[in-house]
């Protein structure tokens, strides 16, 4: 049924001539118009609501200005790569152009003078290694002779000071000899007791060996020979050197006193009467 009923309605208002629409519209705009009360006095004229508009004051802030930013645009990293290297095919074009162009006189001074660049770079090169080897050379060398001479004074000096050491440890005034015969060296170090200091010396090849003892007593020259006399039965020889009255027995033993000391050399080195007396008076 409604569907009916909105059938009908659709098909008069098709048939519904142009002549009975118009009041109907004219109609509908005259109840459009609103008018207004007398009593809404909230309402202004037109003219009052223009005058109230907004203006701008000092108070109204300005709009700040958009933001403008200063960093360029930025190439992509590939983008630019491909540009550098077009660039430079470029410069190497230009390059190549430039030296085909040149003369061969201007040429062959460059030439000339790029070998005597690379010839005089070389030649610094040489001297620089050089003078490192010279450097390191004389260095080495001053190292050897600084050990040289520290190996030399250790074997003059190194018997001295422990015969000072041995001495003052003893109690007596013993001494090192300056001399000793050639092909003998100081054999293990000095020795000491309360009184007595003992040196040993042995061939450097061979099996000879001799020692020099230092003792204190109150001996004279008188009683040296008396003992002497006693120990060589009678065979020794008496030999005066600086001062000194030597006995000389068994062939290479010998004994004599001096500032209180005794001294004595044993052994079975083969020495000399002059090597004897050399030691003695070195003592």
């Amino acid at each position: 049924m409604k569907n009916e009923s909105q059938k009908t309605l659709y098909d008069r208002t098709i048939k519904t001539p142009a002549s009975h629409i118009a009041p109907i519209v004219r109609k509908v705009g005259r109840n459009m118009d609103i008018a207004r009360s007398k009593s809404i006095a909230h309402f202004a004229p037109r003219h009052a609501i223009l005058a109230t508009t907004v203006k701008p004051t000092s108070l109204t802030k300005p709009i700040a200005n958009k933001h403008m930013s200063d960093i360029g645009p930025v190439k992509h990293p590939i983008a630019a790569k491909i540009e550098q290297k077009h660039q430079q095919a470029k410069q190497a074009q230009i390059a190549i152009a430039a030296e085909a162009n040149k003369p061969a006189k201007t040429i062959k001074e460059e030439a000339i003078a790029e070998a005597f660049s690379k010839l005089s770079e070389k030649q610094k090169e040489n001297k620089l290694a050089f003078k490192r080897r010279h450097k390191f050379i004389n260095i080495f060398s001053i190292i050897m002779v600084l050990l040289i001479i520290i190996c030399f004074f250790v074997y003059v000096y190194l018997p001295n000071i422990s015969m000072s050491v041995a001495s003052a440890r003893a109690g007596i005034n013993a001494t090192y000899p300056e001399y000793y015969p050639d092909g003998y060296s100081l054999n293990g170090s000095i020795s000491y007791k309360d009184g007595e200091v003992t040196i040993n010396f042995k061939a450097n090849t061979g099996k000879g060996s001799f020692t020099i003892k230092q003792a204190k007593s109150s001996w004279d020259s008188t009683a040296v020979k008396n003992q002497v006399n006693k120990v060589s039965k009678g065979e020794f020889i008496t030999t005066e050197e600086r001062g000194l009255t030597i006995y000389t027995y068994g062939g290479d033993d010998a004994s004599w006193v001096n500032g209180g000391i005794l001294y004595n050399i044993t052994g079975d080195a083969p020495l000399s009467g002059d090597q004897i007396r050399r030691i003695a008076t070195s003592l």
